[in-house]
């Protein structure tokens, strides 16, 4: 039985991480098997894919910054994804294609129709049955980063380019992507997911 497929998603700085982890650790504590990952990254390959795009100091053209994205997303999907929701595993991963949309296709103007299709590509159809949108101001995003990548070094009028994006994405697809305020305190937000995920999964 196909297992549930639940991505995190929202601008740098809004507790994607946080509250990823701390679904993780409820749903273990109730049974589940889990398999967390995040993007970019989650195998080998998809790691060094990750220093590279982060933490790299050269500059890197927008249209190579994406292939990078999607081959990280590729590989992450056939050799991590498939099969943990193959065995019945419910699969979080911190970021998956919304943020290529939203940072690639929105903030660097690829254009987000063009980008849609090619992460579908990447992924080979491959959809979240749940997005968890973690909706907050980038200043505040900002403001809570204590170190930075070159993303997060990005100027303020890109992340909210960004955060349109996002918002553009839950608009068009409000059966899977659900918006929840990133400003609230940790523990009222992870009730809120909770209640949300449970909604989904029926137990």
């Amino acid at each position: 039985m196909r297992g549930l497929f639940i991505s995190f998603e929202g601008i740098d700085g809004a507790g994607k991480t946080t509250q990823a982890r701390l679904l993780a650790e409820w749903l273990t504590g109730r049974g589940h098997v889990v398999t967390a990952l995040r993007e970019p990254g989650g195998t080998c390959v998809a790691e060094r894919i990750r220093e590279i795009l982060l933490y790299s100091k050269d500059e890197i053209d927008p249209r190579a910054e994406l292939l990078l994205f999607l081959s990280s997303r590729a590989q992450n999907t056939a050799e991590r994804i498939r099969p943990a929701l193959a065995q019945g595993h419910i699969v979080i991963c911190d970021r998956y294609a919304d943020s290529s949309v939203a940072y690639q296709g929105h903030g660097r103007g690829l254009g987000a129709d063009e980008v849609r299709a090619l992460s579908m590509f990447a992924s080979g159809g491959l959809a979240p049955d749940l997005t968890l949108l973690l909706d907050l101001s980038p200043e505040a995003g900002l403001a809570r980063q204590k170190n930075s990548d070159r993303m997060e070094d990005e100027p303020l009028e890109f992340h909210r380019r960004v955060r349109h994006g996002y918002l553009s994405t839950a608009k068009d697809d409000p059966a899977r992507v659900v918006i929840l305020d990133g400003a609230q305190d940790v523990e009222v937000l992870r009730d809120q997911i909770e209640r949300v995920v449970q909604d989904r999964i029926g137990t």
